[in-house]
């Protein structure tokens, strides 16, 4: 088992910054494979990027639409995983959740944050 818990959301500009943060505890963090998933109004939920776990060397997934835009990274030591999100655009308005799995588990893993809102507007 593991909880979750992100921070980091609010309002931004178009072509601002906003870094967000989902702090794990209740097992052992370097074991799971962290993600960043988001959902907008009336929409599904997206996944947005990934990272792996301790054994497989932090690898990174983006989703095309976040591509050079976003950064995913984790901190074992602080057991927390983050998302950079640089040249925010109106689409990118949605609430953003961490979601950890193992790697034996299908994604989106079981274990999910509450969520953090991001609105980029004017």
């Amino acid at each position: 088992q593991v909880q979750l818990v992100e921070s980091g959301g609010g309002l931004v500009q178009p072509g601002g910054s906003l870094r967000l943060s989902c702090a794990a505890s209740g097992s052992t963090f370097s074991d799971y494979i962290m993600a960043w998933y988001r959902q907008a109004p009336g929409k599904q939920r997206d996944l947005v990027a990934s990272i792996s776990n301790f054994d497989n060397d932090g690898r990174t997934y983006y989703g095309d639409s976040v591509k050079g835009r976003f950064v995913i990274s984790r901190d074992n030591a602080k057991t927390t995983v983050y998302l950079q999100m640089n040249s925010l655009r109106p689409e990118d308005t949605a609430v953003y959740y961490c979601n950890a799995r193992t790697p034996w588990q299908t994604p989106p893993g079981p274990y999910w944050g509450q969520g953090t809102q991001v609105t980029v507007s004017s």
